[in-house]
């Protein structure tokens, strides 16, 4: 008898665990999670502003405004990269020949040498024209493998955007970098095709 009575007992018991494993969150714990998240979400946005301004990425990725002190960052245009509209001077010729000078435009944003004309990316949350419409995964595999997209057969990161030293942080501060970029509002701006350098004319 007693065995007969253990058995519906127990498995009463263990339906009545089985039905409080399932309850949904209270209405106070889905808060919970959603502030927790949020907070979670903020510090690691505010880490990737850290990782960003002080590994210095504004002073080629941000347009500059000219000032009697020199160049200053335009907050305006933060991290938007080369304007598109931006009249660059006469390039040297020379600056294609390696052991020379290179040169730079003066904002900083757009850079002549052995390799071609380069030109600082649109960082922003823009989708057209920034990494708006970049994973999380297409960006931190671009960091590691120096190629667009971080596609094997993609065009390699041209300088002197420094791809193999910055390969170097490990995937949480990547997507702390990821996080902070994506948070920056969004500037349409088309950034100029990479340029290869011109071939050399045959001698005579």
């Amino acid at each position: 008898m007693r065995t007969l009575f253990y058995l519906p007992v127990m498995a009463v018991l263990s339906l009545a665990s089985c039905n409080s494993s399932n309850e949904q969150p209270s209405d106070q714990k889905k808060e919970d999670i959603v502030e927790t998240r949020k907070l979670e979400g903020e510090a690691l946005i505010k880490k990737g502003d850290y990782i960003v301004t002080a590994g210095g990425c504004n002073d080629c990725h941000t347009p500059k405004i000219m000032t009697p002190q020199g160049p200053v960052l335009d907050t305006t245009r933060l991290l938007s990269g080369h304007p598109n509209d931006s009249k660059l001077p006469p390039i040297n010729p020379a600056s294609y020949i390696p052991g020379n000078w290179v040169s730079m435009a003066p904002d900083v944003t757009a850079f002549v040498g052995p390799w071609g004309i380069s030109y600082a990316a649109n960082l922003t949350s823009d989708s057209a024209t920034g990494i708006g419409a970049w994973t999380k995964e297409v960006f931190i595999q671009t960091l590691r493998t120096g190629k667009h997209l971080g596609m094997a057969n993609g065009r390699p990161i041209m300088p002197p955007m420094p791809w193999n030293t910055v390969n170097k942080y490990n995937d949480e501060d990547l997507g702390a970098i990821y996080a902070y970029l994506k948070s920056l509002p969004a500037v349409p701006n088309r950034v100029p095709e990479y340029t290869p350098p011109p071939k050399p004319t045959a001698s005579k």
